[in-house]
């Protein structure tokens, strides 16, 4: 797809990265410990998991997110746009669905583009217009059209299976040499590694879906007001209600949980305090000089979104044809 070509080389080398370190791993225990069977099915139960979450994973969002499908007479609107997004991004009309949750969000998932599905939250139905909604939707869409939700699901087995093995060989009682313990501290710190890159592929899978938004037809500015309107209608919501979804967090449009740092970095982009960002003031952030905080530069390491004003700079780059 146009102009996401150096998100893809992020992509590919990050899983490189991932897989390298499953084979480093390996090869110290058949190196060090040789064929151990106890590892093996460490590993084995790892993928397992995976597995089972691959199988389960839409039937558990549904549950933890208290998803309604609903027909076309029930959200003929709704209906009508990701029909026309399914049509732009060539991929089959997924099924529609809305949340029981008033923070407002939306999210996709499913396990190939067949069985795709997208939802919205019964929140955002009244804090966004029609084309920031629509911005939003092509947004999910594009994870779709990416199926990035089972690369996502395949990376995330990696740090699980340098955990196993950590386990296994750290706490073996016949390592009288220290070899397993060695292993171990070593998948152990694989293990770390792992999880970052995990998260790293994670947030640019979110700036690969807001390339696709716009590709479909939505204007960046759109965009952009949307996320600045979920991030001040998340800080408004029940505390209890954020944590009821902090396991599902990482499907949505931004991260809930970070709210007041996004509202910050918003401050220095909405020029004219309106509560919404325009086509104008994405142009002026190419001349504006944003700082970002080493504090916020150091949280994004660990979270599963972008930094919030990266990725206004990045819509405003697509804005301006930088991208």
């Amino acid at each position: 797809m146009k102009g996401t070509w150096k998100l893809r080389i992020r992509l590919t080398l990050a899983m490189i990265a991932l897989f390298a370190m499953v084979y480093i791993i390996l090869f110290l225990v058949l190196g060090i410990l040789g064929i151990n069977l106890g590892v093996s099915a460490y590993a084995l139960i790892g993928l397992l998991l995976i597995f089972i979450q691959y199988l389960m994973g839409p039937k558990l969002v549904e549950m933890s997110m208290g998803v309604k499908h609903v027909t076309r007479e029930e959200a003929p609107n709704i209906y009508q746009m990701v029909e026309e997004l399914a049509l732009a991004a060539d991929v089959p009309m997924p099924k529609i669905g809305i949340s029981e949750t008033n923070i407002p969000n939306a999210f996709a998932y499913g396990r190939t583009r067949r069985s795709g599905h997208i939802c919205v939250t019964r929140g955002i139905l009244g804090v966004v217009n029609r084309d920031e909604l629509k911005a939003v939707l092509g947004h999910e869409m594009g994870h779709l059209k990416h199926n990035d939700m089972v690369i996502t699901t395949l990376v995330s087995a990696i740090p699980m299976i340098c955990y196993y093995v950590a386990l296994s060989t750290m706490f073996q009682g016949d390592n009288d040499n220290g070899a397993g313990i060695i292993l171990g501290l070593i998948a152990m710190v694989c293990y770390a590694l792992g999880q970052l890159i995990v998260l790293f592929i994670s947030r640019t899978r979110e700036y690969y879906a807001d390339q696709a938004s716009v590709e479909f037809g939505n204007q960046p500015q759109y965009l952009a007001s949307a996320l600045y309107k979920l991030v001040y209608g998340a800080a408004q919501c029940n505390p209890q209600e954020i944590k009821d979804v902090e396991g599902s967090k990482a499907f949505f449009l931004n991260d809930v949980s970070n709210t007041q740092r996004d509202i910050s970095e918003f401050s220095q982009v909405d020029f004219n305090r309106d509560g919404i960002l325009g086509a104008d003031e994405l142009e002026k952030l190419q001349t504006e000089n944003v700082k970002i905080s080493t504090g916020s530069k150091i949280m994004e390491l660990f979270s599963t979104h972008p930094d919030m004003l990266k990725r206004v700079k990045r819509l405003s780059d697509i804005q301006t044809g930088k991208e």
